[in-house]
């Protein structure tokens, strides 16, 4: 059988594993195409512009969202966040997975845009094992910790509008769930 091209999307709140995750799982399957966002943030150290994201200004940001260059956009934490959507389009025709990490917000655009897209929320395991997580990172001020864990409170209610919902508690059997779904949906029926 030959599996078919498959737009997956990775979210939840910051901290929950979201990065981690999405690695592993271009680690284990062969034919997963990189999708790289768009952000208007400043790159973390060791970030590489291109692999990591594509690192822009908010006129360019805002230009590429205006003329429909973007599948999903969303705004977090005071910057702007994006997927091209050329390269996605073309993947997924291609029979190719596609693997998105992105923001909630961004989620909830592609949701209503790409209706065979699979959805996967990433849950934390308690939300003191989530603010653990957040402050344990040490790339943020207190303030930025603050705003995100108020963001994750609203992002948290909106994980019915998902297809699934996988609890990362342990990275090995969430990277395995996820995994598996993903390998449900390719599989023709």
């Amino acid at each position: 059988m030959t599996e078919t091209g498959l737009l997956v999307v990775l979210a939840g709140p910051s901290g929950v594993g979201k990065g981690t995750v999405h690695r592993r799982l271009r680690e284990d399957l062969a034919d997963v195409e990189l999708s790289v966002s768009v952000t208007t943030r400043p790159p973390r150290p060791g970030e590489q512009d291109g692999v990591d994201y594509h690192f822009v200004d908010r006129p360019t940001f805002e230009a590429m969202a205006e003329d429909g260059r973007l599948l999903e956009w969303a705004e977090y934490a005071g910057n702007l966040y994006g997927t091209p959507r050329v390269p996605v389009d073309q993947a997924v025709a291609g029979g190719r997975l596609v693997l998105l990490e992105i923001e909630v917000q961004g989620a909830l655009q592609v949701i209503e845009r790409v209706p065979g897209a699979l959805t996967v929320f990433l849950v934390p395991p308690s939300w003191e094992e989530l603010e653990r997580r957040l402050r344990d990172r040490g790339t943020e001020d207190e303030a930025t910790v603050a705003r995100r864990l108020e963001t994750a409170r609203h992002e948290l209610a909106q994980r019915t509008a998902f297809d699934h919902q996988v609890v990362n508690d342990d990275l090995d059997g969430c990277v395995a769930e996820v995994r598996r779904l993903i390998e449900q949906a390719r599989t023709p029926a």
